[in-house]
């Protein structure tokens, strides 16, 4: 005989609800019931009929995971990581789909989900061009991760990209940096422009104009972090300094200022946003701008069962701090009459020395984070 919902809700003295309740991990049920029914669920070896469900749910048991590119290095693949562990911890399978920053290929893929009636969506946008309405018509839950999207209507979980690009050009100012030049991302998306806002900001605050000339707007990618750095090392004056908004223009970066052959940070001094593994290992210890990617995706997981859950309340925006890693590629400048100390040995190869006003932002930031729900 196959065991059912009933006799699960008989052996536990319970009702099926109570019991459909606890295996769909609704946060309102007594955590007494949940034990009682949790060890009744295991001691009978009860399997939820996922088919019968489905129907009448009318979803999938089955989330979509549509990343803008899963090549972006670690970060994203943390990002995945955070979302998977997510799903599996509340028992959803997961697809994961790349849609290489190409808005047509994320639109098939977002189609994709309709037609297989998934449970939800957890999407990082191409760019404001992406458009949700099919999945909402179709009642899909849809969680934005990493970037916003203008215009609509979600559950959206980001790092703070506005602090952490402060952080960052705050750092190099109090090093005596003064001619620090930006790579920015595509101004389209969010981590784009967010980013470059922070540059601008930090700037100003500290009453250095903004030189336009020290911006470039590149495409996430190494060739362009490359062409990028190559432009600005061919300006006269040259920067003395440069923030590089993500991890592979940073290797971009790094490789142009290699053919340049000038010194880090001597010569120019560098900072990479997203941390790397390699940071720590490069000839000169690459000070980084770290997010809490895992975190990211995990946040963005448990929005969405929360809305599969039967959460229906307002759109959240969830805002998760970033920490600087100081290392020896960003070595304050030299003053007259002094030796330069290095900054790199500070912190062992993958621990974080996050700087005071990097602990300061990071709660501005938690506290600007909506509550759970």
């Amino acid at each position: 005989m196959v065991t059912t919902i009933f006799d699960v809700a008989r052996v536990a003295g319970v009702s099926t609800s109570t019991v459909s309740r606890v295996l769909n991990g609704n946060e309102h049920v007594n955590p007494d019931l949940v034990a009682k029914v949790t060890r009744v669920v295991r001691e009978l070896n009860y399997r939820p009929n996922r088919v019968a469900r489905s129907l009448r749910l009318r979803h999938n048991r089955v989330w979509a995971l549509v990343i803008s590119d899963v090549r972006t290095g670690p970060f994203f693949a943390d990002v995945v990581r955070g979302v998977e562990d997510g799903a599996h911890e509340a028992g959803y399978p997961m697809f994961l789909c790349n849609a290489d920053e190409d808005p047509s290929k994320e639109a098939d893929y977002l189609q994709l989900a309709v037609a297989e009636n998934v449970a939800g969506v957890i999407l990082t946008p191409s760019g404001p061009e992406t458009d949700l309405r099919p999945l909402l018509d179709a009642g899909i839950h849809v969680v934005l991760a990493d970037r916003k999207l203008p215009g609509h209507q979600a559950d959206t979980v980001v790092a703070d990209n506005v602090s952490g690009a402060m952080q960052g050009v705050e750092h190099l100012l109090a090093g005596g940096y003064r001619r620090i030049a930006f790579i920015a991302g595509p101004l389209a998306v969010t981590t784009g422009s967010e980013r470059l806002l922070g540059y601008r900001t930090a700037l100003e605050q500290a009453e250095i104009p903004v030189d336009d000339s020290l911006v470039r707007v590149a495409d996430f990618r190494e060739q362009g972090g490359r062409r990028a750095m190559k432009e600005l090392l061919a300006q006269v004056p040259r920067p003395d300094a440069v923030l590089v908004s993500n991890n592979r223009m940073t290797a971009g970066a790094l490789e142009a200022i290699e053919e340049a052959n000038l010194a880090i940070p001597e010569e120019i001094a560098v900072i990479g946003y997203d941390e790397i593994s390699w940071a720590p290992l490069l000839r000169t210890a690459l000070t980084t701008l770290s997010q809490p990617a895992y975190d990211l995706g995990h946040e963005s997981a448990r929005l969405l069962l929360s809305r599969l859950n039967g959460y229906s309340g307002s759109p959240r925006t969830v805002v998760l701090p970033t920490y600087l890693n100081i290392r020896a590629s960003t070595t304050p400048k030299q003053r007259p009459g002094a030796s330069r100390v290095p900054t790199s040995r500070a912190s062992a190869p993958g621990q974080k020395a996050s700087t005071a006003v990097g602990e300061n932002r990071s709660r501005a930031s938690r506290a600007r984070s909506t509550p759970r729900s």
